[in-house]
């Protein structure tokens, strides 16, 4: 028995900063389409997602919130894997960039590369995006803004660590010129070419010595990793790199076959990730995917805009299968796609609940009500029959073509197309006609027959895209076979007929879908500025575990090492005094504090914030990005229980 050929495919790791919204998702759901499909087609399949937990940005978070950064991406990291189980991915690893072996293995890299030349010390002054975690020069600005995500840049001089890229540009160009599928679009290739690489390359930056929330540099402690290193290195940690315990499956799995990306993001795959495994001496991956991006109306998504719309919230309201069609079927190979809800629902009543949902009900229905549920294949001799059976042959085809080099708009179109040729075939042959004269038994088992063969097809072309769906056509034909030719299955003996998807009454559904946006506006309009990440929801065991006590604060001071943290003492009605650093700095003068009384959470586990070992956490709120203390009435006793 021959091996199975493996298909090693990654998404890019989302950054555990917020709750990722549907342009996110389109990462995981094309990766998971695409595996599906490998997977389907024979191959042994890899899948692995993850999430990107270091940086500037998270640490300014998790301080404003009061937090470590480790909490803070603990709670993220979960939201961004509730979110891809939304949509039912199926993913064979999440890797966080805070796992032990990752840290470790990312300081092995870096170390060696130092050591062999490709990362020297030296300084950096330039515009820096906290956003976006890059630096730029003033010609790179766009309007004076970082020219990725049009924000405001500071200005930024640093003691860093470089790598030569300039060391490794010729090679580079070579490898383009001698892989030509290595990055598709093709445009996104010429790009690369035109805008990076023949200008010339300057040396990248991959430390960090201004904040302390990443991967320390194992000789230079005054430094973190900088992002570039430390995410891009996942695609090989998190498979066994460098690791005794899983050299296996690295020397299985690598090279990776297909990383899955956006647009925004194909620099860094394409120039700094495939230069890093030069230095390596590592192979490269096969193919890098910088899919588009999914907008809404002509507008990128943003928080700041107030236009995100989440795909967890969409697969609640319309159907997990329902979300991953739309999301597939409107983003093309290399052009961007648009999200509104007219446009969702229209997509959903014409090609699910019309096309596909007719179809596969009607048929199923005539079967049982004809024929108690049985027919079997009968030569079809109109040309009616002979033209479905074409179409059905071409459709296949032209599937996978289309799922062999990603265009996956252009396939789920071909899979519709027939689908609709199925209907048109319901129309030419009518069926309820035929029923009515015993004489053309015969050739109503025909047609049936014709129509659920069809729709088995369908079944097997839409179950990379819709699984749930196809699983249960599957069952209302009673029909498991995966043979993708037409004819594979003689005969049938179908199950109960049941609605694939309800129509959905447009006005209706928007009428809905506005005063929810109305009712939620206030929380929608600060939830940048808050940094919400929503929750599962918990019982009153689980809020019993939170010991709140009122205490005073005794003195405080600035912590010399964070400009954003003050070290507070506080007497919280024990003989002990406590400790708590809190990340109120910029908000917040010592005097203005001390002698007052506040919330304190007793029972954090103790945590090191730049050298304090913070015994607690006090409360406070965020409103238009300033941070207020939460004071207590002077009346109340230190050491007061809240609950």
């Amino acid at each position: 028995m021959c091996e199975k050929k493996k298909f090693y495919i990654t998404t890019a790791i989302a950054y555990a900063s917020s709750k990722p919204h549907i342009g996110n998702a389109y990462d995981i759901v094309l990766a998971d389409m695409i595996a599906r499909y490998k997977k389907m087609m024979g191959f042994d399949v890899y899948l692995m997602t993850g999430s990107d937990e270091h940086g500037q940005k998270i640490e300014e978070k998790a301080n404003a919130a009061g937090i470590t950064p480790k909490e803070y991406v603990d709670n993220a990291a979960s939201v961004i894997k509730s979110v891809w189980d939304s949509l039912n991915t199926n993913y064979d690893k999440f890797i966080r960039t805070t796992d032990d072996y990752h840290e470790k293995t990312v300081q092995k890299i870096f170390k060696k590369l130092y050591e062999q030349g490709d990362i020297y010390k030296s300084e950096y002054q330039g515009k820096y995006c906290v956003p976006c975690e890059s630096f730029y020069t003033e010609s790179q600005l766009v309007d004076g803004k970082c020219p990725d995500c049009g924000r405001e840049v500071i200005d930024s001089k640093e003691e860093a660590y470089f790598l030569k890229l300039s060391k490794y540009q010729d090679k580079l160009l070579e490898y383009y010129e001698q892989h030509p599928d290595f990055i598709k679009p093709e445009s996104r290739k010429n790009e690369m070419i035109n805008n990076f690489l023949k200008p010339g390359l300057a040396d990248l930056c991959v430390s960090r010595s201004s904040f302390k929330w990443g991967v320390p540099v194992s000789f230079d402690d005054k430094h973190v990793i900088y992002v570039w290193i430390d995410a891009l290195s996942n695609y090989i940690t998190g498979i066994g790199y460098d690791t005794e315990e899983n050299s296996d499956l690295y020397r299985k799995l690598w090279p990776a076959d297909l990383h899955v990306i956006g647009k925004d993001i194909v620099r860094f795959h394409t120039i700094y990730w495939p230069i890093i495994l030069m230095a390596l001496g590592e192979p490269l991956p096969k193919q890098v995917l910088g899919h588009p991006w999914v907008l809404v109306g002509e507008d990128k998504m943003s928080k700041s805009k107030g236009n995100v719309v989440y795909a967890d919230d969409l697969a609640k309201r319309f159907g997990i299968d329902a979300v991953r069609y739309y999301l597939l079927s409107e983003v093309s190979f290399a052009q961007d796609g648009t999200f509104t809800y007219e446009s969702f629902i229209n997509k959903f009543n014409t090609d699910l609940a019309n096309t596909l949902g007719n179809l596969v009900n009607r048929s199923v229905a005539m079967t049982n009500k004809y024929f108690e549920g049985k027919v079997a294949f009968g030569e079809g001799t109109e040309e009616c029959d002979k033209e479905l059976i074409s179409e059905a042959n071409k459709a296949i085809e032209k599937y996978k073509n289309l799922m062999d080099i990603y265009h996956n708009a252009d396939a789920v179109d071909a899979v519709m197309s027939f689908a609709k040729r199925c209907n048109k075939y319901i129309d030419e042959t009518t069926p309820w006609v035929l029923a009515k004269d015993e004489a053309n038994k015969g050739r109503l088992n025909t047609v049936l027959y014709n129509l659920l063969e069809g729709i088995r097809l369908l079944s097997i072309m839409l179950t990379p895209i819709m699984p749930q769906s196809s699983d249960s056509i599957k069952t209302q034909i009673s029909c498991e076979n995966t043979d993708l030719c037409f004819g594979a299955v003689k005969e049938y003996s179908v199950g109960t007929a049941t609605p694939l998807f309800a129509r959905l009454e447009t006005e209706k559904v928007l009428e809905e879908i506005a005063k929810e946006q109305e009712a939620n506006k206030p929380k929608e309009e600060n939830e940048d500025k808050k940094n919400i990440v929503t929750l599962p929801e918990i019982g009153i065991e689980d809020f019993v575990k939170v010991e709140l006590r009122v205490a005073k604060i005794t003195a405080c001071e600035p912590v010399k090492k964070a400009k954003k943290l003050l070290k507070l003492t506080l007497d919280d009605g024990t003989d002990t005094p406590r400790t708590v650093a809190s990340g109120i700095a910029l908000h917040y003068t010592p005097d203005e504090l001390i002698g007052k009384k506040i919330i304190l959470v007793a029972n954090l586990k103790p945590a090191v914030l730049c050298g304090v070992e913070s015994a607690g956490m006090i409360l406070a709120a965020t409103d238009d990005d300033k941070v207020k203390v939460i004071f207590v009435d002077d009346s109340v006793s230190v050491g007061s229980k809240i609950s």
